[in-house]
């Protein structure tokens, strides 16, 4: 019998700002004395524009770490700066190392999904049993559970579901 990992994606379907969602949670539980530890997404300067920088913070020291690249507006390749996320991945070696009440972490995305990105990271924070809580985009959600083995838990995208998540994982 398998034991179910301390980890959980919200899937990202659309339906709302799961980085706001993701932020909110990450502060109710630092307010409640957690120590939780990881990066969220900074809040985009506009809208829905593709060329606008992507900033992850480290909800600890609040430090940003630029993790796109200016393509120019026509570009169709990957925005993603692999140097960007090699600076912030320190981030999450340093919770792994702290092992604290939880993780956040903005996404598990493509270059997860492909053994990039933070994918050694979470990989180490599953190891040490630290609960993980993650964003997934719904196109990706069979790339999550082939990476947890199937045992992580998949939340839609409501406070109610995190907290309950939390309340059982973190209890």
């Amino acid at each position: 019998m398998t034991q179910e990992l301390r980890a959980a994606a919200i899937r990202h379907d659309g339906s709302c700002d799961v980085d706001a969602l993701l932020a909110e949670v990450t502060e109710a539980e630092r307010r409640r004395g957690r120590r939780v530890r990881g990066l969220l997404m900074a809040p985009a300067a506009s809208g829905g524009d593709c060329l606008v920088e992507m900033v992850l913070v480290d909800v600890d020291k609040r430090d940003g770490y630029l993790v796109s690249q200016p393509l120019g507006r026509d570009s169709k390749a990957c925005r993603a700066d692999p140097q960007g996320f090699a600076r912030a991945s320190m981030v999450l070696r340093s919770a792994a190392a702290e092992e604290p009440d939880l993780v956040v972490c903005n996404r598990f995305g493509k270059l997860e999904a492909e053994g990039g990105g933070f994918s050694a990271e979470l990989l180490e924070i599953l190891s040490r049993d630290i609960p993980l809580l993650t964003v997934v985009s719904h196109h990706l959600v069979d790339d999550w559970q082939r990476f947890t083995g199937g045992e992580a838990a998949l939340l839609p995208p409501t406070r109610a579901a995190v907290d309950a998540w939390l309340a059982r994982t973190l209890a």
